[in-house]
């Protein structure tokens, strides 16, 4: 079977799940600055309209819009970091995981010493 446990201090098993907390930020919203780039560079083609200067009539002088192109980025990188910050959450809350259910020592030592339940008998077998 396993051999003794080795006893990990807390403070180690807390600074692991930070460490993991913080790599999976910079992994998902770094993912997510990409798909908003993406996203940016598709929808928002690069739109180019001649400015009207008083001081320079009628020039065929070309401006750069950029207003208006940045939403995407942005809202892809709080997509990124809002699901890294939910996986965080549950890492450091197990009892938020769906189908997860505390147990504590008395209730556990309670059924270990319930007799176990004995097996039904299988299902008999369609004949043809």
């Amino acid at each position: 079977m396993s051999g003794p446990q080795k006893h990990v201090p807390s403070e180690d098993i807390l600074g692991q799940k930070y460490d993991r907390c913080l790599a999976d930020l910079m992994v998902k919203a770094g993912v997510g600055f990409g798909a908003g780039v993406v996203a940016s560079v598709i929808l928002f083609r690069r739109s180019y309209s001649p400015s009207l200067s008083p001081s320079l009539p009628q020039t065929n002088q070309l401006t750069y819009r950029t207003t208006g192109r940045t939403w995407p980025i942005a809202l892809s990188t709080g997509f990124g970091a809002g699901a890294a910050w939910a996986d965080c959450d549950r890492s450091f809350n197990p009892a938020r995981i769906p189908g997860t259910r505390i147990v504590s020592p008395s209730e556990l030592s309670a059924s270990a010493s319930a007799p176990a339940a004995t097996p039904a008998a299988p299902a008999p077998t369609p004949s043809n």
